[in-house]
């Protein structure tokens, strides 16, 4: 994804996930709101999931892998 696909799906989320917040809170619904604070939060680990890179996670890998070898 793009910078601008991220920013633009960061936007679609937050203003929809907010909006009903909102309006949970206005009706006086605290399970809602909470419920719906708890969607918002998936939805983002969920696209910082989707983000993430292999090459930094095989990056990490490597040096565990050479420190391990010299330690044999």
């Amino acid at each position: 994804m793009t910078k601008q696909q991220i920013a633009a799906e960061l936007a679609r989320m937050s203003k929809v996930q907010i909006s009903d917040i909102t309006r949970a809170i206005k009706d006086s619904q605290k399970a809602i709101a909470l419920n719906e604070v708890t969607d918002l939060a998936r939805r983002l680990n969920l696209l910082a999931d989707a983000v993430a890179t292999k090459p930094a996670v095989a990056a990490m890998a490597i040096p565990n892998t050479e420190s391990m070898l010299e330690s044999a």
